[in-house]
């Protein structure tokens, strides 16, 4: 039954709110906020609409639910809470949600200068955020050549007896043996402040003031420092070969369609200094255009970080999707936020810099694109495969001496390393140390869902199953396959070679297979794929392995032996500490607690050794 939109338009609110657009299934479609829900909603059942993928979504609509909002700042922190939940097929998902790193300086008498990523509190100043932690770092080194404040941290800074090693190269005055005074380290940190606040030239008269009337003061070591910071001043300022004298903080965001991609590039600027750029690619992008995608990201990000002074935006947001993103923001930052294109000549700079770091980003997205299709090719090439290869799934087991096994899958779709896909397996009911069983026991949980599912959706089988190891593990893994009715999969071992060099791998295939081993050359592009892969499970095992262990390890030993009730374990934590000390004691020592015999300690012993 077609979506009646007159009648449902009928009951609209004209409040500020957030829509969520529904296909026949119940999924959602597209999730969208609105200044006026009314008018909004609207505008999707008019004659002619801005795109043919717009018209294909809204032939799909059978319900359409909103959520009236007392503002529209509210609706535009609803509207991304709800896509980065239910990643809707329409709607042009950029998934940043990493925190931007910031530099901090702490306050008290000897305030420190550190990096910082997170939310920032009251309890110290901020400055930021920057667009990559190395923006950060090097601009604290900068900070550092300059204006020497310290970057220890307070328990190290409260415990020194000595200036370390960066007073020695001087990029610390030693606050934390008195070597300056509280007044002068004070003035240090708010030269650094107006630095970062982009006063720069304030900072150099400031600066040459000192210098001068320390020479009239004959006080010339103390001139001289004042002249070399004067001069890294000057060395950072002639590195800003894009920079602004207004020492002002704005973000720049070009859009650009190039090649098959959209690339939404964002580059910063704050106190008037160039920080660098990070290039996205959003999902579900569809046939949108660059100027959607500017208001698509401005909504996303925006809802979630600060925003500056000034956005320079090209192209502007579409007017149907994003053009009240200016009001929008103000109310969110209590404070007028324009969105402009570039009009000056530094900002145009700005704006072309942003946009060749797109194509960049496009070009090399697309080279990598280009050598995976190749790698995939020589895969299928090289173990003879009659359909091309996709996915890959390769396992892998991790355990110390047995203790605590666990199997790792990790998936390779679509050209990349699928995170979302991996598993882990706790291994569970075998004989500790068992590999065989241990993959066994793995590919038979990952592959029953398939393999006993009537509906597609329960799982994605794979077009090659990597298996790390050998003749054993490639045979256990096929019995598993068997057992599920699944030898239609295709399924290789990796072998490592002579002394475990990469490069040396042999390809193990199923005993019913009948080919002899495969060894591929060491620059096989085939080989570069499968390796990348094997070593990934090898990584994701590990880690769950060592979380594990270090999990059993945290939980005490004691509460497992046997005659070890609730008094007897806090008789022992009491005498030796903990399960530490439980495990250096002597029969002898354990036997003097009190409530433990002589051979109730033997047992102990024997149980923890």
């Amino acid at each position: 039954m077609p979506f009646d939109a007159k009648s449902f338009l009928a009951t609209l609110t004209e409040l500020p709110g957030v829509y969520r657009m529904l296909g026949a299934d119940g999924g959602v479609l597209y999730v969208g906020k609105a200044k006026n829900l009314k008018k909004r909603v609207a505008s999707y059942f008019r004659e002619y609409l801005s795109s043919p993928r717009i018209a294909h979504m809204v032939s799909q609509i059978a319900a359409i639910e909103t959520t009236a909002t007392r503002a529209e700042a509210e609706a535009l922190l609803l509207e991304n809470n709800l896509i980065k939940s239910l990643a809707p097929r329409y709607n042009i998902l950029f998934r940043d949600d990493k925190s931007y790193p910031y530099i901090v300086i702490s306050r008290g008498s000897y305030p420190r200068l550190g990096f910082f990523r997170g939310n920032p509190d009251r309890k110290a100043d901020y400055y930021g955020p920057y667009p990559s932690g190395w923006a950060v770092r090097d601009s604290i080194q900068l900070l550092q050549k300059m204006f020497r404040l310290r970057t220890c941290e307070d328990s190290v800074f409260a415990n020194r007896s000595r200036p370390c090693l960066l007073y020695q190269i001087k990029r610390c005055s030693g606050p934390c043996v008195d070597l300056i005074t509280p007044e002068d380290y004070a003035a240090d940190v708010q030269l650094a402040a107006m630095f970062l606040a982009g006063k720069q030239q304030e900072v150099t008269r400031r600066l040459t003031r000192a210098m001068e009337d320390a020479s009239a003061r004959l006080a010339f070591e103390l001139a001289a420092i004042y002249r070399d910071q004067i001069h890294s001043l000057h060395q950072v300022q002639e590195k800003q070969f894009v920079s602004s004298s207004k020492g002002e903080d704005v973000d720049i965001i070009v859009a650009l369609r190039e090649s098959g991609q959209l690339c939404v590039n964002l580059a910063m600027v704050r106190g008037g200094r160039h920080l660098g750029d990070r290039p996205l690619f959003p999902s579900n992008a569809g046939d949108s255009t660059a100027a959607d995608a500017t208001a698509a990201f401005i909504r996303q990000h925006y809802a979630v970080h600060p925003a500056p002074a000034r956005l320079l935006v090209s192209p502007l947001p579409n007017e149907e999707e994003g053009g009240d993103s200016a009001a929008t923001l103000a109310e969110l930052a209590g404070r007028p936020v324009p969105i402009q294109e570039g009009r000056s000549l530094t900002q145009k700079a700005w704006i072309e810099m942003a946009r060749q770091n797109a194509r960049l980003a496009i070009l090399a997205r697309n080279q990598a694109a280009a050598q995976q299709e190749q790698r995939l090719a020589a895969l299928q090439e090289a173990l003879q495969l009659a359909e091309p290869v996709k996915r890959i799934e390769c396992f892998d087991i991790s355990h110390t001496m047995g203790e605590k096994a666990v199997a790792s899958c990790v998936v390779y779709d679509g050209g990349k390393m699928r995170k979302s896909d991996y598993r882990r397996f706790n291994i569970r009911d075998i004989t500790p140390g068992d590999d065989y069983a241990a993959m066994r026991q793995a590919v038979t949980r990952r592959y029953d869902g398939i393999a006993h599912s009537d509906n597609a959706g329960e799982g994605v089988a794979p077009d090659l199953i990597l298996i790390d190891g050998g003749k054993g593990q490639v045979a256990s893994a096929w019995a598993a396959l068997a057992d599920l009715g699944l030898t239609h999969l295709n399924l290789i071992g990796v072998a490592k070679g002579e002394g475990r060099k990469p490069g040396l791998e042999s390809l193990i295939f199923p005993a019913g297979d009948g080919r002899p081993p495969l060894e591929l050359a060491a620059d096989h592009p085939a080989l570069h794929l499968i390796q990348e892969v094997r070593d990934e499970a090898h990584r994701f095992a590990i880690t769950g392995h060592r979380a594990q262990r270090g999990k059993a390890r945290q939980t005490s030993t004691l509460e497992s032996l046997p005659g070890v009730g609730p008094a007897r374990r806090r008789a022992l934590v009491a005498r030796f500490g903990g399960i530490a000390g439980v495990l250096a004691a002597s029969v002898g020592q354990l036997a003097e607690v009190p409530g433990i015999s002589r051979d109730m300690a033997e047992k102990i012993h024997s149980a923890l050794h």
